[in-house]
């Protein structure tokens, strides 16, 4: 594993041996319920958006800016908060944003119109970005040092616990109820997070304001850089066509809501447990854990449309799509973790940021695919897109090692 030259000494704590404590687990469950929480209402409309779209009076191209619109904000709120944020305790921040989540979910289930229900979703940006700022930087301060990776891998299945819970819940609901019974109970799923956060999560004081020159020194070194657009490049992939994996599975592949609800709880659970099976291999193998996600995820997208007239060829190509996003989300968040040691909330923000964009991005531009193309169209773009991140990926070279104790103190990254 290669050192970049221009990465300041560590300092992270050693590992002393220390336990954490049990409330300690208790706040990094309370953060990973509100992860849960955040990503259950960002996904919520990828089940929903026929429903959403046909009651509004608007396109499924147009509905998917449901996803676009908060990603776009969240994009800018996750460094932006935390510049503003500055030494403000952390913990008033996790509160502050949470409200505001519940916030979105409350004015989406109630929208009148589709402008509003775009300025609930707007709310959900604005917090969205700092929120995953937050989760990822404090991890860490939540435990003790030797259970860091534990924590953040237990706040990630916040985020697994969404796909394979959350989403199809949303679904399921709105088949007996409606969509809009599917946002306030996601609303009362937010307000359990808000609690359990106010009365488990410590004070966490920031000693450092995060400063734009941070940002700005992240992305001037290569490695930073490149890792950040490999990133973008594969949610951007994903994103273009998940969004409207609901009408495609409705439309193109001919099924029932009943079964694409059962569908899309087979990908929730099976990227549930794919993201622990890549757990044993993303530390000892980290570049070649990602190539072969990026690589089942661009089988599947290239698949899917050649299989639609296959129930069972469906199926399975849209499980092999959720064993690659099941991992994705892990592996990354370890290769930033790796290649931003010593600027950790730095990292965090661009990563959150650029995940965002890509999101947002990749939505916006697969509604237009599908409005104007059509669906094939759009999962063509999305294989492209994940080849793009192949390549990327195959910009960094040096196969990638697992560090040993000595070299984690000297802040080795993922080349």
């Amino acid at each position: 594993m290669h050192i970049e030259d221009n990465l300041p000494a560590g300092n992270a704590s050693p590992d002393d041996g220390t336990s954490s404590s049990l409330r300690s687990w208790l706040a990094v469950v309370a953060v990973a319920i509100g992860a849960f929480a955040f990503v259950t209402t960002e996904f919520l409309p990828v089940g929903l958006l026929p429903r959403v779209a046909k009651e509004l009076g608007v396109s499924p191209g147009t509905a998917g800016l449901m996803v676009t619109v908060p990603g776009v904000i969240a994009a800018i709120s996750a460094p932006g908060l935390m510049l503003v944020a500055g030494l403000m305790d952390r913990r008033r921040v996790f509160l502050l944003l949470t409200t505001l989540l519940l916030a979105s979910n409350l004015i989406s289930a109630f929208a009148p119109s589709f402008p509003v229900m775009l300025l609930g979703r707007a709310l959900l940006g604005a917090a969205l970005g700092g929120f995953w700022t937050l989760a990822t930087a404090a991890s860490g301060r939540l435990v003790a040092p030797r259970d860091s990776a534990k924590a953040m891998a237990t706040i990630l299945t916040g985020v697994t616990c969404a796909t394979v819970i959350g989403v199809p819940l949303g679904t399921f609901i709105a088949s007996f109820a409606s969509w809009r019974a599917s946002f306030m109970a996601t609303g009362v799923l937010v307000a359990i997070a808000l609690v359990a956060q106010f009365f488990l999560v410590p004070s966490l004081p920031s000693t450092a304001a995060l400063r734009t020159s941070d940002l700005v020194g992240l992305l001037r070194r290569p490695h930073p850089r490149r890792s950040m657009l490999m990133v973008a490049l594969v949610f951007g992939a994903h994103f273009s066509s998940y969004t409207y994996i609901t009408p495609f599975l409705l439309r193109n592949a001919d099924l029932s809501m009943s079964s694409i609800t059962w569908l899309l709880l087979g990908f929730g659970i099976i990227g549930f447990f794919s993201n622990f099976a890549i757990s044993s291999t993303v530390v000892r193998s980290l570049k070649m854990s990602v190539g072969a996600m990026i690589s089942l995820l661009m089988f599947a997208l290239l698949s899917l449309p050649l299989l639609q007239h296959s129930e069972s060829g469906v199926a399975a190509v849209v499980l092999a799509w959720g064993v690659a996003f099941g991992a994705l989300p892990l592996c990354f968040s370890v290769w930033i973790q790796r290649a931003t040691p010593d600027s950790p909330e730095a990292g965090s923000a661009l990563f959150v940021s650029i995940i965002q964009v890509a999101i947002a991005s990749g939505s916006l531009i697969g509604g237009v695919i599908v409005d104007h193309v059509g669906m094939q169209a759009d999962f063509l773009f999305g294989s492209g897109l994940a080849l793009l991140g192949l390549v990327a990926l195959a910009s960094f070279g040096a196969r990638e090692k697992r560090p040993d104790a000595a070299s984690i103190p000297c802040r080795a990254t993922p080349e």
